[in-house]
């Protein structure tokens, strides 16, 4: 097993450089950076929006999507997101 980055405790915020915005004419949420864009499927977007629209811990970040999407379980995917986010440089733990 691997150690995570992340954890419930962790608050994650994007790196520098990016910017997070909903893109019109991609019809979706984007993250910019000075190279160019990455277009994000709904569940990455719904994931950095929070991230990126205030500071809170991924815990908090959970309970939030849970409340959102009527309980779901979603904590494995929110984690693994995290990491593969923080693998591509787009967030780092503050």
């Amino acid at each position: 097993m691997t150690d995570r980055i992340f954890n419930a405790d962790t608050i994650p915020v994007l790196a520098l450089g990016y910017r997070f915005q909903w893109e019109p004419a991609q019809d979706c949420y984007v993250l910019l950076y000075p190279e160019g864009m990455v277009k994000l499927n709904p569940a990455a977007g719904e994931i950095l929006k929070r991230v990126s629209e205030k500071k809170q811990t991924v815990g908090e970040l959970i309970a939030e999507l849970k409340e959102a999407f009527n309980g779901a379980d979603l904590d494995d995917d929110v984690y693994q997101f995290l990491e593969e986010a923080h693998d591509n440089d787009w967030i780092r733990p503050e």
